[in-house]
C-alpha cells in the first residue's frame, strides 16, 4: 500500500428497518475495514482516520428465501476476508491490483455460493440478493453493482448522482430517456429484476464503477424499499453536509431516512448505509 499524500477521514452510519407490513427483514448491509493486519466488522456508526485502510460497505436486499439476506451478507463478508488480505499482500510485493478484477472475482464468488446454495435446498430454490457494494481505496471509491439497490454521490458542489444503475427494464427506459422519473416510480413493473446475484440468473453482468475523491464526499448505498417511500429529492435533502453522518445510534442520516421512508411507506424491508470522506488536512 502507498501512503497517503492527504490525510482522509470517514465516518458512517447504517440502518436497517423491517418496515410496517412485512415479518421478515432480508436486508442487511456491511461495514468492514481492512488492512494488513485482516478485515474487522464496523458497527452500526463511527469515524475513523483511513490511514493505511480500506474501507468496505455494502447493501444487500435477499429475496427467495427467508434467509436470504442475511446468507448473501455472509458470503460477502467470507469473500472479502479471503479475498482483500491478498490484494494487500500483491500491492505490497509491488503488483498492480486492477479493481475490476477484484470486484468481479468477489461478485461471481458470492453468485456461485449462493447459487449452489439454492440448489441445494428445495426450500431456498431461486433465492437470490441484490448487492450494491463500495470499496474505498486511498483517494478513490471502487464500486460493484448488481439488481436495484443503489449507490448516490453527493459532492461538495452539491451535485446528487445515482452512480448505480437499476438492473430492471424500467431503469433501462429510464436510462434511455424514454420515461420520465415519475413514471419509472409510478410502472407497476419496476421491481422486475433482471440482474440478480445467484437466483436463476444465467448471464450475471454486474456494474463496475470508479470515482476520485473531492475534498468532501458522501455517499448513500440503500435497498429499494428506501426508494419506494423517499424521492431522489428528499433523499439529497437528507443527505446534505450540513446534517451530521451520525450522532449516536438513535441519530444519525442513515436512521432519519430508514425512518421518514417507512412513515411514507413501509411496504418493503428498508435500508440506508450512509458515509463520508473528508480530507482533514
Amino acid at each position: 500500500m502507498s501512503e497517503n499524500k492527504q490525510r482522509r477521514g470517514l465516518k458512517w452510519s447504517g440502518h436497517t428497518d423491517v418496515g410496517r407490513f412485512r415479518s421478515n427483514n432480508e436486508d442487511s448491509f456491511l461495514a468492514l475495514q481492512v488492512n494488513g493486519e485482516g478485515v474487522f466488522r464496523l458497527g452500526k456508526w463511527g469515524e475513523a482516520e483511513m490511514g493505511t485502510s480500506d474501507f468496505v460497505f455494502a447493501v444487500s436486499d435477499g429475496m427467495g428465501g427467508a434467509n436470504a439476506g442475511d446468507y448473501a451478507s455472509h458470503v460477502v463478508a467470507e469473500q472479502i476476508t479471503q479475498l482483500f488480505p491478498k490484494v494487500f499482500q500483491t500491492q505490497a510485493q509491488g503488483v498492480t491490483v486492477y479493481f475490476q478484477d477484484v470486484l468481479n472475482e468477489l461478485v461471481f464468488n458470492v453468485h456461485s455460493s449462493i447459487s449452489k446454495m439454492g440448489e441445494s435446498y428445495s426450500e431456498l430454490e431461486g433465492m437470490g440478493a441484490t448487492l450494491s457494494l463500495c470499496w474505498v481505496h486511498s483517494d478513490r471509491l471502487y464500486f460493484a453493482h448488481v439488481g436495484d439497490s443503489r449507490i448516490y454521490h453527493l459532492n461538495e458542489r452539491d451535485a446528487f448522482d445515482q452512480l448505480s444503475i437499476d438492473h430492471t427494464h424500467i431503469g433501462w427506459l429510464k436510462q434511455q430517456g424514454k420515461i420520465s422519473d415519475y413514471e419509472a416510480r409510478n410502472d407497476p413493473r419496476r421491481n422486475i429484476l433482471h440482474q440478480v446475484i445467484g437466483g436463476k440468473t444465467q448471464n450475471l453482468s454486474p456494474q463496475y464503477g470508479e470515482l476520485v475523491f473531492e475534498s468532501k464526499d458522501r455517499l448513500l448505498i440503500c435497498s429499494d424499499g428506501l426508494i419506494e417511500g423517499l424521492m431522489d429529492s428528499a433523499l439529497k435533502r437528507m443527505l446534505k453536509f450540513i446534517n451530521p453522518i451520525h450522532q449516536d445510534e438513535l441519530n444519525s442520516v442513515a436512521r432519519t431516512m430508514v425512518d421518514e421512508s417507512v412513515r411514507e411507506d413501509g411496504r418493503d424491508n428498508t435500508t440506508a448505509l450512509c458515509f463520508e470522506i473528508r480530507d482533514l488536512d
